[in-house]
């Protein structure tokens, strides 16, 4: 039954009274539909990339719904790029500037009109982000998420599996699995015919990328924070469950218009807190640090990266999803999902804050053990165990709270004379001999300098490689992804080599990698000072990034404040060769990675 018109009409926060909107009557609109709620159906549904060209599917579930249930449906979007098909090229230097290009063309169709609600679509790292921005800026309304779910992972050849052990395990193929192979490839280790396998097999199906990268992990954010359905995030993009859920948000963002219960009164700062918990018991994306603060001040609410650190510290991470464990993301919702690891966790949560299904957390979870959630999940992986074979336990792809993979979080901020605003590791995805580390400093001015080296021989175990100049106000804060793979390709320097970047690194990527270093290079920041030869002290557990000495030579700590002073006089201004557009805009006005690399 539809909700009555009446008591919408109530609650309308449109300007303009309805008669008296003749353009929306040029668009066939009847003068009874505008009576009734207008809700915005924003998606990043385009042919851009697998993450949103199936978006089309949900949107039009949604409109039936809200069409169905007393309200109008209106089309917006706003197409999203891909950063796996920007890499390796300047390309990938748009991506997080184009965050916040979304959310600022959001903010402007959803405030041109001035709506009663709306649903969000979008699935990948930027889009996915810019949604739940957006939402903050325009908080004031009821607004729901949905996803577009995650791809399939491919099932490998048997004449590959051996070759490769992190496909032995399950025999299933991933995108991020690319990046390894490729520097694999480049070095003459696998065929031209293997490395074209796995090109054309690591995206067998529309959906964001199946490992918890950043696509996944904002998913996952999104339904952490309240504002998604439980249980419908990182579902399998091409899974009925997930059609379903795009109708049944359409038909709860009209309850929730008809309630009045609004953006601001479900993201609030426990819900933050939530989230981040959730993060560290999934192990999820840097990426997140990033954007979460990004979100939280849109929302009103200050949330830095020591938030972080300090939540992750003695919490339990449970997850055993690629690309720090074993398993693709679509059996994150096999397992089930995110209500599973909030029930783990459940006594590091805050229960009473609101979501959208006009409930409680507590009283959402208490819901799913009733309506037969769990079960059909449960039956779901028992499926999905007979078509490779085996027995798949749920606890091998989340884990009992008392049975945890890691029992600090899975992220760490580091600080130090390197670092002094602060730098991030996801340190479950790092080898334990390099949780304490004295490393010989390569800087590079670019990552094609730095790949260069790498490819060529030049880097060797216990050297620290740096790439600068590539933070927001540098070059736009591309990822680093194929510098991480092609390190951690190599076992002996996969062991003995970190990675330290002002630039950011993709929720794919494995090994010693600290990104994020802040204040970045092209503001000046001590990581312009670092000069082959210097000591580089990196000390997880401590959360120290400094450097302690100079041509192999260790100094006291006044010694090298001393030097990095007189290095601090000689270092030539950054000119940007942005002079135009969206990244001249961006790397002009963009704020620290440690505050969410927001423009302001």
């Amino acid at each position: 039954m539809g909700i009555d018109i009446n008591t919408l009409k109530t609650q309308a926060t449109r300007k303009i009274a309805p008669e008296m909107d003749p353009l929306k009557m040029g668009m066939g609109w009847t003068l009874h539909d505008l009576e009734k709620p207008q809700i915005i159906i924003e998606s990043t549904y385009g042919n851009s990339h697998p993450g949103s060209t199936h978006l089309d599917h949900f949107i039009e579930e949604a409109v039936k719904a809200v069409n169905a249930n007393g309200g109008k449906a209106a089309r917006y979007y706003a197409t999203d790029m891909c950063d796996g098909m920007a890499q390796g090229h300047d390309g990938i230097n748009y991506s997080l500037a184009h965050r916040e290009a979304i959310a600022n063309l959001v903010e402007a169709q959803v405030n041109s009109i001035t709506f009663d609600g709306g649903v969000f679509i979008a699935s990948c790292d930027k889009g996915m982000p810019a949604m739940l921005m957006s939402i903050g800026r325009l908080k004031d309304m009821s607004a729901i998420v949905v996803s577009g779910g995650v791809m399939e992972a491919a099932v490998v050849k048997d004449e590959y599996v051996a070759e490769d052990q992190s496909c032995a395990i399950n025999e299933l193929l991933t995108l991020e699995q690319i990046g390894k192979f490729s520097a694999k490839h480049e070095r003459g280790e696998i065929s031209d015919e293997q490395m074209s396998y796995y090109k054309h097999n690591a995206c067998p199906s529309c959906g964001a990328c199946s490992f918890m990268g950043t696509a996944a992990t904002m998913q996952v954010m999104a339904e952490a924070l309240g504002l998604m359905l439980p249980g419908t995030a990182v579902m399998p993009a091409l899974a009925p469950e997930l059609k379903l859920a795009s109708y049944d948000a359409g038909v709860q963002i009209m309850k929730l218009v008809e309630q009045n219960i609004r953006a601001k009164d479900i993201v609030t700062m426990k819900s933050f807190e939530n989230a981040i918990m959730v993060h560290a018991a999934i192990s999820g994306s840097t990426n997140a640090v990033m954007h979460i603060s990004a979100i939280a001040h849109e929302f009103g609410f200050d949330i830095d990266a020591d938030t972080f650190d300090r939540l992750h510290r003695g919490a339990h991470y449970l997850l055993n999803v690629r690309p720090a464990g074993d398993w693709p993301a679509q059996y994150f919702y096999y397992a089930g999902g995110v209500p599973r690891i909030m029930e783990e966790i459940k006594d590091m949560l805050h229960l009473d804050v609101m979501t959208v299904t006009g409930k409680t957390l507590g009283e959402n979870l208490e819901e799913l053990k009733k309506n037969g959630f769990y079960k059909h999940c449960d039956e779901i992986l028992s499926e999905k165990g007979k078509e490779i074979g085996r027995e798949i336990k749920r606890t091998e792809i989340i884990r009992d709270f008392s049975q945890a993979i890691g029992v600090d979080g899975s992220i760490a901020i580091l600080r130090g004379n390197l670092a002094p605003e602060g730098a991030v590791i996801k340190h479950t995805a790092c080898p334990k001999n390099m949780f304490q580390a004295r490393l010989n400093a390569k800087p590079f001015d670019s990552e094609e300098e730095a790949i260069d080296a790498i490819f060529k021989g030049r880097i060797k175990p216990g050297d620290a490689v740096f790439i600068r100049y590539e933070g927001p106000k540098g070059s736009g804060m591309p990822e680093m992804f194929y510098t991480g793979e092609a390190i951690c390709s190599d076992p002996e320097l996969a062991a003995s080599v970190a990675l330290i970047t002002d630039g950011r690194f993709s929720g794919a990527s494995r090994g010693p990698i600290v990104g994020h270093v802040s204040p970045e290079a092209a503001a000046g920041g001590p990581i312009a000072l670092v000069e082959e030869g210097d000591i580089i002290e990196l000390d997880i557990e401590t959360r120290k990034l400094n450097i302690i000495g100079v041509k192999g030579i260790e100094k006291t700590p006044e010694e090298m404040e001393d030097i990095l002073e007189e290095r601090k006089k000689h270092l030539k201004e950054f000119k940007s060769k942005y002079t135009r557009g969206l990244l001249k805009l961006y790397t002009q006005h963009a704020t620290s990675p440690m505050k969410g690399a927001y423009m302001e």
